[in-house]
């Protein structure tokens, strides 16, 4: 008998394994109550989270509300027969730094990490607002440019 002997060959090739990474950011806040005005001062804070994908530059920026005549230097929220009771909100908390909707002016900037980013957003009540009693509330809208 005889032996039969076998040769293998091979073929390679390579091929390229791709992927594109877009930015991408997400917003999310709770809600401030400053409880009972009661014609003083009321300072209050609430959260913001922005969570943008890493290295990606935001600015976070807050809009004036619905109230009339509202600017970010005064907010208004409405009450009763169309009150208003104004408040300020801040980006730091010594309450100087108006918080506002103008990239390069007055939003505040940040750098994404992948991960979840607390923001706090200062608040205040300026005392002596002899308003009507009632409910006053506003809305912000809250927005991430990247």
């Amino acid at each position: 008998m005889t032996a039969r002997v076998s040769s293998a060959s091979t073929v390679t090739t390579t091929f390229t394994m791709t992927a594109i990474v877009q930015a991408a950011c997400t917003v999310a806040s709770e809600s401030l109550s400053f409880g009972t005005y009661a014609n003083v001062q009321k300072d209050g804070i609430a959260v913001i989270t922005a969570t943008c994908t890493n290295t990606t530059a935001y600015s976070l920026g807050l809009s004036i509300g619905n109230g009339s005549g509202a600017t970010i230097a005064t907010r208004r929220m409405t009450g009763p027969s169309s009150t208003v009771l104004n408040y300020k909100m801040f980006q730091d908390s010594g309450r100087t730094t108006n918080w506002g909707n103008t990239i390069g002016s007055s939003t505040k900037p940040g750098t994404g990490t992948g991960a979840a980013q607390r923001l706090s957003i200062y608040a205040r009540i300026p005392g002596g607002q002899n308003v009507r009693p009632g409910a006053y509330a506003d809305t912000i809208i809250a927005t991430v440019t990247y």
